[in-house]
């Protein structure tokens, strides 16, 4: 039997013309959630698998292409582009957590952090787009150069601008009718994973520095960009956590689940959010600072070699002479 705080049975409670156990475009709510229905509730017949695996094949061809001509291209970026990337993806999409993704708050929070925030950064550093500048012909080449470094392209790039759209996105989604919207209407839902991906590929993307967009900062303003960013998660999961009220109005209370309480799970979203977004963020500053320690030392290392290199013609000047 479901279990709701009196704090929120006047504005919670299901209303009658609401058919319980049917979520957006009419799919049955599932079963009480396990551990082990991550992997029967799994559904591979969706068009993000197709995505996925279409991404990943063209990633892999374009390795491939590289190995044919003897260039080499580092595992680890593979690796990072597939597994944690990729696979992160279909992990909380078309496993199935997906198939909870409507029922659970909780669950939707998990597919935010991962879509938004972890799946990007190895995306990123899987350098995608530097793969396909060394493989594509000279047209398609001069083409991607072209959408990449575009107006538009350094407007939503801008670290400051990425910035506030990542920041300023999950407030405007959970506090208003918008997420409501969203869990009622299957497309607004898969378009809101969408944005999450594309938002988190805008904001790390050019803080990690490795494919060549528009809008790099030096390292310590980027280090700056991230520390920042760690009290608005801090703030939204708190906020969550502690509101007195629901996150999508009477939606999670009509499927009448008697096997979660809305309450509970929305507080146990709210941590999710808090403390994934801390841990990665935190991380993140870190990968930051090694790639910055690495770039101070290249740099003493071609100071280095440009010194021995002024020093040996200075040498050669004077046996000249």
């Amino acid at each position: 039997m479901l279990h709701v705080d009196p704090i929120f049975t006047a504005t919670s409670a299901a209303p009658p013309h609401v058919a319980p156990a049917v979520l957006a475009a009419g799919e049955a709510v599932p079963p009480p959630f396990t551990v082990a229905r991550i992997l029967t509730e799994t559904r591979l017949d969706s068009w993000l698998t197709l995505g996925l695996l279409l991404a990943a094949g063209l990633y892999l061809y374009g390795v491939y292409r590289l190995r044919l001509r003897g260039d080499q291209w580092p595992v680890i970026r593979t690796v990072c582009f597939l597994v944690p990337g990729l696979g992160g993806i279909a992990a909380v999409t078309v496993s199935g957590l997906g198939a909870y993704d409507t029922a659970l708050l909780s669950a939707h929070m998990v597919q935010h952090m991962v879509l938004s925030m972890i799946s990007p950064i190895f995306l990123a550093l899987g350098a995608p787009v530097t793969l396909a500048l060394r493989t594509l012909p000279v047209r398609p080449r001069k083409r991607l150069l072209a959408v990449v470094h575009s107006r538009l392209a350094r407007i939503y790039s801008f670290p400051l601008v990425a910035f506030a759209i990542f920041v300023v996105n999950p407030f405007v989604l959970y506090f208003t009718d918008l997420y409501h919207y969203t869990l009622q209407h299957e497309w607004a839902h898969e378009l809101t994973h969408a944005h999450f991906i594309m938002t988190g590929c805008v904001f790390f993307w050019p803080l990690l520095g490795l494919d060549p967009l528009p809008g790099r900062w030096p390292y310590p303003a980027r280090a700056l960009l991230m520390v920042l960013s760690v009290p608005f998660h801090t703030v939204l999961g708190l906020t969550i956590m502690q509101s007195s009220t629901l996150l999508g109005g009477d939606w999670y209370p009509s499927l009448q689940l008697s096997w979660s309480d809305p309450v509970n799970d929305q507080v146990v979203a709210g941590g999710v959010l808090w403390a994934g977004g801390e841990f990665v963020s935190v991380t993140m500053l870190a990968v930051l600072v090694v790639q910055w320690i690495k770039q101070s030392e290249r740099e003493a290392r071609r100071l280095d070699r440009e010194l021995d290199r002024q020093e040996a013609r200075e040498r050669a000047a004077e046996g000249t002479a």
